[in-house]
């Protein structure tokens, strides 16, 4: 056994089966090859060393039937989902990464350098090296329906490996290049759609799913005869590519400001593309070997161990949430009740309605409200018509399932109604035992709150047991990240409700104590406050906000604060001060920033952003001015003080939830694993807790 085939001892090998078959229209044999891993589609066929040494045994079988041509195809719904992750962290020594390199090089580019036509019969998913088997064929169809195509290794940690950097741009142009390589990695791992793909030029002609591999024979049958020719783009190799590249940086930049290895050598081999002529095998062999050596130093990273760590956490973890009571206590939801009809209430209005597709009622302090909370609902499903995203017949079932009523007898046929009003515990008091007089027992009490206490607010019910907090992240589309907080005397039935709910609704909920803050507001806001102490001591507003950049948040502290605003940051914060008044400080500036009624920090001009003069001058500063390195030191050990005593707590299970947290509610680096993996690697978690979040491997090399 090869050294790194006993990394991956236990991969689940992708078997490659060839079928000489003969074609209507094609003189000569046509040899088949399908790759397939004996699952069904919900366990993607991968390449391991096993499934790579299987496609090269079966192109060695295709090739000895002397075809007129080759064509790979996959398992119905899945044509390859790219390199099996799952032996990574097995991975021990930069010669085992070499050679998973070179093992995929080896056996894909025979396709590329095959002496007769290859063609690709994209007929499902194909991300990573699924889809850089595309890439080495000399032609691709895809079906119409298949699940999702890209190149997500950046997002991860790593580049595509296997061909992806050195062809693509040489196919489809490198700024297509750059939109699928790099922007759409780390645009929270945007993947193309078909459609997509043939725009871009990824592939080159999108067929019927019902009778795919026939119209994808047939087509092959027409490129054969000379009757198909396949456009291929001019490629610019100046400006244009000097551009590509500009605009890739500047993504790298904005995302990750340098911190993700794999992001910044994906530009680099991009950059690297411009060179490489990919009719030429020493040309290949030289832009190949860089991707080699690329993939052999970023598997060995802790960053990229942390991606994965991301990754399993978001796909699995997410899916069977911790603390989650049996499935089977919970209870039907077959209609909705909201109450609020401002703009968070509406995103919920339709949410619940187009996932769910039962009545939502909408109800305000008045008809004017309640009648624009409709209204923006009925807009937003009007826009989803004319994107050809419904068609008009469920178009208007939805739009008939929204209503809106002042009289709150009309929730009386709801079976869960969540509240969306002012962050106030009195009005979030009276708005549930106003509701209780009308609704069933069972009927759930949901609270949106992002920081007040659900047993207070569920105190004075007759049947606290039905409340339960239901935290979503704004803006409500966007955002995965659901906190399901238990109160006091919240039972199993309600809490399993809440996360059946959540599922159908497409969110992954994380259970969470209930504690002020919850778990995102409370570190963030940890965080923020860190960040404005140091300017209320005196330190630069550019150097606090820039000082964190490492810690991966998706934007600076005072964009956030610009963001959420600073009066909700102000309450939020004043929240927190009331349970932990020795961590959770007021900022004077904050509170000068939020009498002033100003909106944020920063003002931007000609010569881009700086701190508004009227801000500069209100908010109050001392003389001790911190370094940035001083700021990133107490921003990190405030991290780990506040976790560890969130675990001891109960705020959640485990240090996971807290990461699952960090990535789903606000986007925090996957290279950083969410925020522990990060802590335990600058040895933060040690100084501060004595000891790690996570044990050694596990998010690390």
């Amino acid at each position: 056994m090869s050294d790194i085939a006993t990394a991956f001892a236990d991969e689940v090998v992708t078997n490659a089966y060839t079928k000489i078959i003969s074609v209507p229209g094609i003189e000569g044999p046509f040899a088949l090859i399908t790759l397939d891993n004996g699952f069904d589609h919900t366990k993607p066929s991968s390449f391991g060393p096993g499934g790579l040494a299987s496609f090269d045994a079966a192109l060695d079988e295709a090739f000895a039937a002397n075809p007129v041509a080759i064509a790979v195809t996959g398992k119905p719904f899945i044509f390859a989902a790219g390199a099996d992750l799952k032996g990574v962290p097995a991975i021990t020594s930069r010669e085992q990464g070499l050679e998973l390199g070179r093992l995929g090089h080896k056996v894909f580019r025979r396709l590329r350098e095959s002496s007769v036509p290859t063609f690709a019969f994209i007929n499902g998913v194909a991300l990573g090296g699924g889809l850089e088997v595309g890439l080495h064929s000399h032609y691709r169809t895809v079906a119409a329906n298949a699940g999702a195509l890209g190149l997500p290794e950046a997002f991860l940690g790593l580049v595509p490996g296997w061909g992806g950097t050195q062809l693509l741009p040489n196919l489809v142009g490198p700024s297509n290049a750059v939109t699928v390589v790099i922007e759409n990695s780390l645009n929270q791992n945007k993947v193309l759609s078909p459609k997509k793909a043939l725009e871009l030029g990824v592939v080159d002609v999108v067929l019927d799913s019902a009778d795919f591999i026939e119209q994808s024979l047939a087509w092959a049958a027409q490129v054969l005869a000379g009757t198909v020719t396949p456009a291929r783009p001019e490629i610019d190799r100046g400006q244009g590519w000097d551009d590509a590249i500009a605009r890739a940086k500047a993504i790298v930049d904005g995302k990750t400001k340098g911190n993700a290895p794999g992001a910044v050598k994906a530009v680099e081999l991009l950059e690297l593309a411009r060179t490489t002529d990919i009719t030429d095998a020493a040309s290949l062999d030289k832009g190949f070997a860089a991707e080699d050596e690329a993939l052999a130093d970023l598997l060995l990273t802790d960053e990229l161990r942390a991606g994965l760590y991301a990754f399993d956490l978001v796909n699995k973890r997410a899916k069977r949430p911790a603390g989650a009571p049996d499935r089977s206590l919970a209870r039907k939801v077959n209609g909705v009740g909201i109450v609020g009809a401002g703009l968070m209430a509406s995103q919920l209005a339709l949410l619940f309605v187009r996932q769910l597709k039962v009545p939502v009622i909408l109800t305000d302090i008045d008809q004017e409200r309640i009648d624009k909370g409709v209204g923006y609902v009925h807009t937003e499903i009007d826009k989803l018509l004319g994107k050809g995203r419904l068609s008009p017949d469920a178009a208007n079932r939805l739009k008939a399932l929204v209503s809106g009523s002042l009289d709150k007898a009309a929730f009386a046929k709801t079976d869960f109604v969540i509240e969306a009003v002012f962050e106030n515990m009195d009005v979030k008091k009276k708005v549930f035992a106003e509701l209780e007089q009308f609704i069933a027992p069972e009927t759930i009490l949901a609270t949106n709150t992002s920081s007040l206490s659900i047993t207070e607010m569920a105190s004075e019910l007759k049947h606290p047991e039905r409340a339960v907090g239901f935290h979503f992240f704004n803006p409500v589309a966007v955002l995965p990240l659901l906190e399901i907080i238990r109160g006091e005397k919240t039972d199993d039935a309600t809490l399993a409700t809440a996360f059946a709910t959540a599922k159908s609704l497409k969110k992954s909920a994380v259970l969470c104590g209930d504690k002020a803050g919850f778990v995102f507001n409370r570190l963030v806001t940890r965080t923020l406050g860190e960040v404005m102490s140091a300017v209320d001591e005196g330190t630069p507003f550019d150097v606090a906000d820039n000082a964190i950049a490492e810690l991966g948040m998706p934007m600076s502290p005072f964009t956030l604060l610009a963001l959420v605003g600073p009066a909700v940051a102000l309450h939020t914060g004043e929240t927190l001060q009331a349970s932990y008044p020795d961590r959770f400080k007021s900022s004077p500036g904050l509170e000068a920033l939020v009498e002033a009624r100003k909106p944020g920090v920063w003002t931007w001009g000609e010569n881009g952003q700086a701190v508004d003069p009227e801000v500069a001058a209100l908010w109050p500063r001392g003389d001790k001015v911190s370094t940035s390195e001083e700021v990133l030191e107490r921003t990190r050990r405030a991290f780990a003080e506040e976790i560890q005593i969130m675990l001891d707590e109960g705020v959640v299970a485990a240090a996971e939830d807290i990461d699952l947290c960090l990535l789903l509610g606000g986007g925090f680096g996957f290279w950083n694993g969410g925020i522990t993996p990060y802590l335990d690697r600058t040895g933060t978690s040690e100084a501060v807790n004595g000891k790690r979040f996570l044990a050694p491997g596990v998010a690390s090399v």
